[in-house]
């Protein structure tokens, strides 16, 4: 995905019409229209629907379009941050992220961060949780986004709970219900992250299997945007994720939420308690940011 590409599908979602659109871009309508196919399959789902009227959002669309609009303010505002920061002294944050953190929930931090700490530059580590840990331990990180609660040598913050589904196969019997029951994955084969990368999976899934008298046939695999090639290769009736991540990664598999017990993704930030002054303002600003509504996110 590049930025020209939000740019057109921006111009598209304001006019309602790829002619208009196409005018206004100073391009041709099918060149217009390649570009916004190339946009919709990089995403891997349609963003327009095409009418007699012209053209309007899918739900998909609409969700991208509001992100697309904070991507293009920030990269409209660069050039202007970038002449502003001449003569000026900026401390780099070295943040980790795990993999799977919902992009409009991060950029959103990001914006907050401009204006609440402008002195701060911000540097993103995408890393699992362990391995964030471990960088914080030794001073490669200054904060850490966890899906495991840091040890008391650090100072911490709940930052969201995201509740946990899973993501059935098209065609399952499973597919058709609104929610699912542990028990009712009794005698299926459900692929879920190992142990590195969410902790919690070997713990209270599996505690919370056994104590439902279900047999889960447990498929524990390392991936991050693999997760079909990773359900196809051990032919999982179903995978386990958040709704964001099942959406992403799955979009045609149906996502259930987990009940009976429901069971969440817990994201806390880390950093030491010894830091310097930039790295705890940008301490409190991610942790005052809310993220109720990230459980809602597509």
């Amino acid at each position: 995905m590049e930025l020209r590409h939000l740019r057109y599908f921006a111009a598209v979602a304001a006019e309602g019409s790829l002619s208009r659109a196409a005018e206004r871009l100073h391009l041709t309508q099918p060149s217009l229209s390649r570009q916004i196919r190339q946009l919709e399959r990089d995403i891997g789902t349609p963003l327009l629907e095409r009418t007699t009227y012209g053209t309007a959002l899918t739900p998909a669309g609409a969700a991208l379009h509001r992100h697309a609009l904070l991507l293009l303010r920030l990269a409209d505002a660069a050039p202007d941050m970038a002449r502003s920061a001449v003569g000026q002294s900026r401390e780099v944050a070295h943040i980790g992220v795990p993999p799977g953190m919902p992009d409009g929930w991060l950029l959103d931090v990001l914006a907050a961060l401009e204006v609440g700490v402008p002195r701060a530059a911000v540097a993103l580590t995408e890393a699992s949780s362990t391995e964030q840990l471990r960088m914080l331990r030794e001073g490669h990180l200054d904060l850490a986004m966890v899906h495991e609660q840091p040890q008391a040598r650090f100072r911490a913050e709940r930052l969201f709970d995201v509740p946990f589904g899973v993501a059935v196969r098209p065609g399952h019997p499973l597919a058709d219900g609104t929610t699912c029951r542990v028990r009712d994955l009794d005698g299926l084969r459900v692929l879920a992250h190992g142990r590195q990368q969410v902790p919690v999976v070997d713990d209270r899934l599996v505690v919370a299997a056994h104590d439902a008298g279900a047999v889960l046939l447990w498929q524990f695999a390392q991936f991050t945007e693999h997760a079909r090639a990773c359900a196809q290769a051990v032919k999982a009736d179903a995978v386990l994720l958040v709704r964001h991540s099942a959406r992403r990664l799955l979009p045609d598999w149906p996502w259930l939420p987990l009940t009976a017990p429901e069971l969440a993704l817990t994201t806390w930030l880390a950093w030491p308690p010894e830091t310097r002054t930039v790295v705890g303002d940008v301490a409190r600003v991610i942790s005052a940011h809310p993220g109720a509504d990230i459980g809602e996110a597509g």
